[in-house]
């Protein structure tokens, strides 16, 4: 009997342990099986899913189109660049440093509106060369821009008279026209030829237009000199004891009531019709002249470049 309980005692804690392990292998095959991610919650209707806005781009860098790389002529730009403050030269017959007070009329000459020390300038310059007969490696030098100027002299009429010779006589006083007061720099009476009068009207009408800085400058356009008189010319010449310099020629285009000297800018404590460098340096940075370099020859004007305030009108033979 006592072997009998025993029995049933083995048996029942076999069973019991039987149970418990079975109980164990469930419990750790529920723990490794993944559990079903959860739904995600539906948006609200009344919302609509927000779209993120785009990148704002960077600025484009200034002229990269139209100024683009050109590697070959990387030391054709720098050379430019170093010379444009640098060059010693003498291209109106006195010396000079530089060629910055050129450069507006020379970027006009190669079709360029790039930066003087650029590649693309560089580049725009060796094809003007090439067309010209010149070497083309992209560098202005002396001989090039004699080509240039000997080109804008020939548009003047009254260079190409003066090359044979010829002084033309003064127009008769009838054919000349009283400017406006307010056309006068400083109230300055002014006398040109009708023609040319008009021209210049027509010019400084769409320049205040077309550039707020001009429209903002009372004085700028205005004109300094206009008709004068041959013989109060010559007095004056003999009077200032420079009779064929650089500032005052024997036979002026002034005598033939198409030249006119206009307000284009000055520098610091410098007339407007200061020759000095500095002042001719700061008119070729104005707008006014780099306006009328790019666009008085559309209403028939031409310029001495020395004098960035000289304009001649070439509508009429002087």
């Amino acid at each position: 009997m006592s072997r009998l309980k025993d029995l049933r005692k083995v048996v029942g804690r076999g069973l019991a342990l039987i149970a418990l392990g079975l109980a164990a292998t469930l419990l750790v095959r529920a723990c490794q099986t993944p559990r079903e991610a959860p739904a995600p919650l539906p948006e609200p209707p009344s919302r609509a899913p927000e779209a993120s806005p785009p990148p704002t781009p960077p600025p484009p860098a200034p002229q990269a189109a139209a100024c683009p790389p050109a590697p070959a002529f990387a030391a054709a730009a720098r050379a430019n660049g170093l010379n444009l403050a640098a060059l010693a030269w003498s291209p109106f017959g006195r010396p000079e440093r530089g060629w910055e007070t050129y450069q507006p009329r020379i970027a006009a000459e190669i079709g360029s509106s790039c930066p003087a020390g650029s590649e693309a300038f560089a580049q725009a310059l060796a094809r003007w060369q090439d067309s010209h007969g010149r070497p083309a490696d992209g560098v202005l030098d002396a001989a090039d821009f004699d080509v240039m100027k000997g080109r804008w002299q020939q548009a003047r009429p009254f260079v190409r008279l003066s090359a044979r010779g010829v002084c033309p006589a003064p127009p008769a006083p009838e054919r000349l026209e009283q400017a406006r007061a307010n056309e006068g720099y400083g109230g300055k009476a002014i006398r040109l030829r009708s023609g040319a009068l008009a021209a210049y009207r027509r010019m400084v009408e769409d320049a205040r237009k077309a550039e707020p800085a001009i429209a903002a400058d009372p004085i700028a356009l205005q004109i300094f000199s206009g008709f004068r008189d041959p013989d109060a010319d010559a007095a004056r010449c003999a009077r200032e004891g420079d009779c064929q310099g650089v500032t005052r020629a024997r036979c002026s285009a002034h005598r033939t009531g198409l030249a006119m000297d206009i307000v284009v800018g000055q520098a610091p404590g410098y007339p407007v019709d200061s020759s000095a460098d500095p002042n001719r340096l700061a008119m070729s940075r104005s707008p006014a002249y780099r306006w009328l370099v790019k666009n008085a020859h559309r209403y028939g004007f031409a310029n001495y470049v020395f004098e960035p305030w000289h304009w001649e009108w070439t509508g009429e033979a002087p």
